[in-house]
């Protein structure tokens, strides 16, 4: 079934064409990601898909009875709203409690559905919170075609991971999701859209699907420049020789992929870098000793030892409020441990790239900014980068490098950053949450630039694959107060989450099966008590009717009388046990 086409559709903002005669349509359960630098028009395509933005021409066919949802970037919802009318809207509590969709999405997002959760104003949420409650708004609807702009933002790495195996396993769904979260379009994808100077170019299969394709017709036209060509077949090279799992997958021609990288070397030099590094930083970089980290009263890790060599790449995982950001700032040196010891290296230069946008002057060029701190830098082996060429390869372009830092957008401050942090030549790179904002044009510039890296790189991300392609080795916090080594990487840390979920779960299946005994118990008691409070209130209603007629029976007016009150008496206790089981 054919959901929504569109026709021709072109859509301009002031003099720029973002969408240019555009053609194409949803059928049913087709899994569709859209991909393109930021400001190509994904977004727009979106919501002309959702019927939220009028195209200047063309037209957009929607089939009857289609039900369409969209998750826009921007996360609304009426003043006053809470969770559970945004969710759930005014459906009663017996409906969806028996729902095995609403339970899962409730549970998957936000790890349950108390009252706690449900009665919180909407406004009082953060963003990251906000965006779970819409994203959960459209799974519990009966739709058949949702539209999705970047829904992993704000999710970790479980969270992602729980949203492709739920969209997975909806049959009866189509899904188009704008995101940069390159596992997630592996994982969800069956069609890849790239959208690129006013056209929407079609690939089948998932994103390394699209790799290899967009590395084939880049061989087959001179459209692509040579840097952009090199980075896709490094990428590809990746794919194919550092992650078999998604290479695996049969639409991705294994045989194609082997001819194109046939002549292509590592993605990195380990030994040189190794070396360079070792050069650099000398045999210490990072040591705690049984360190016990706090934030505020709250202990996040005890009894921690960690070694932190020269030429380590770690990513570190972790559930929310685990510490990840507490330990990075902890090495960064702006977070002091409560007990234990920490060894840091003599030669030890370090950049941290927090959460936290730094603030610039907003009347600098983003070249000027870049310069302040160095006009060269060095990348080892005697290679190195002007201050200009840094930004090209960080996706700042010649004419970009001269726009006021006031006039950027999120992301691409967030690049600067970024950029300054490079610039100033540190042998230690601490990253907290670097993707945020990029787009998958910029992550592939990013991961080129540190694979030349030659010093220490530690990551938190929720992005996946970004992880996977930069770093080797994996620790995980999981909110027992340790550091775990994760020689399986990612995967290991989302099987040692499920099986703690699990054994949570056994504890909490018996205390749910004890409840479930009770409340049957209650029940049995709150049907014989309605029982005998229909039987006491038929019979005051008889001798009501027994004491209006006439009657001179002295002795028998006084028998009624008597027993009338009894059953008032009876009646009201039985109420009052009906109502103490009730509020239990």
């Amino acid at each position: 079934m054919n959901l929504l086409n569109l026709e021709s559709v072109s859509k301009a903002f002031d003099i720029r064409p973002l969408l240019d005669g555009v053609s194409l349509g949803v059928h049913d359960n087709e899994r569709i990601g859209i991909v393109g630098r930021n400001g190509d028009g994904k977004s727009t395509l979106l919501k002309i898909m959702a019927g939220t933005l009028e195209p200047d021409s063309g037209r957009v066919a929607k089939a009857n009875s289609v039900k369409v949802g969209i998750l826009s970037q921007s996360d609304s919802a009426a003043v006053g709203a809470t969770v559970r009318e945004v969710v759930l809207g005014d459906i009663p509590i017996h409906e969806w409690a028996s729902n095995s969709r609403i339970r899962e999405v409730l549970a998957g997002l936000f790890g349950g559905h108390s009252d706690d959760l449900l009665d919180r104003d909407f406004h009082s949420l953060s963003g990251g919170e906000r965006r779970r409650v819409n994203l959960a708004k459209l799974l519990v609807d009966d739709l058949d075609l949702v539209l999705l702009d970047e829904p992993t933002n704000h999710l970790d790495v479980e969270g992602v991971a729980w949203l492709a195996n739920h969209l997975k396993s909806r049959n009866s769904l189509s899904v188009v999701v704008i995101t940069h979260d390159r596992w997630f379009l592996d994982e969800i994808s069956d069609q890849i859209w790239e959208v690129v100077d006013g056209k929407v170019l079609e690939y089948e299969g998932g994103y390394s699907a699209f790799v290899l394709s967009k590395a084939e017709r880049s061989r087959q036209s001179s459209v692509e420049s040579g840097k952009r060509d090199m980075l896709i077949r490094k990428e590809l090279a990746w794919l194919r020789r550092g992650a078999p799992a998604r290479t695996a997958k049969p639409k991705f021609r294994i045989e194609a992929a082997n001819q194109l990288i046939e002549n292509e070397p590592p993605i990195r030099n380990q030994a040189e870098l190794l070396n360079f590094s070792a050069n650099r930083l000398g045999n210490t970089v990072y040591e705690l000793h049984q360190a016990s980290i706090k934030a505020g009263d709250l202990e996040l890790l005890d009894q921690v030892y960690w070694n932190i060599g020269p030429g380590n790449r770690i990513g570190i995982v972790g559930v929310n409020g685990a510490g990840k950001t507490t330990l990075m700032r902890v090495l960064a040196g702006l977070h002091k441990i409560s007990a234990g010891k920490l060894v840091t290296g003599v030669t030890v230069k370090p950049a941290y790239l927090s959460q936290h946008l730094e603030e610039l002057n907003p009347m600098w060029r983003v070249l000027e900014a870049v310069e302040k701190v160095a006009n060269r830098v060095e990348l080892g082996n005697g290679r190195e980068l002007s201050a200009s060429q840094l930004c090209e390869r960080l996706g700042f372009n010649k004419d970009q490098q001269w726009t006021p830092v006031g006039d950027l957008s999120g992301g691409e401050r967030r690049r600067l950053q970024l950029t300054r942090l490079l610039m100033d030549s540190p042998n230690v790179l601490l990253l907290d949450e670097p993707t945020n904002d990029f787009d998958v044009e910029t992550l592939t510039a990013l991961e080129d630039l540190l694979d030349s890296f030659a010093g220490t790189l530690l990551v938190i991300s929720h992005d996946r694959y970004f992880l996977e392609r930069v770093c080797d080795t994996f620790v995980g916090l999981v909110g027992d107060k340790s550091l775990r080594d994760l020689p399986r990487g990612i995967q290991e840390y989302l099987d040692l989450r499920r099986s703690n979920g699990e054994s949570k779960d056994k504890v909490s299946a018996a205390k749910k099966e004890s409840t479930i005994l009770e409340q049957k118990a209650a029940k049995k008691e709150l049907a014989r008590i309605e029982k005998q409070m229909e039987r006491r209130a038929e019979r005051i209603a008889a001798i009501n009717v027994l004491l209006e007629a006439p009657s001179t029976d002295h002795a028998k007016l006084v028998e009624l009388h008597t027993e009338l009150e009894n059953l008032k008496s009876e009646h009201e206790a039985l109420e009052m046990a009906w109502l103490e089981l009730n509020v239990s």
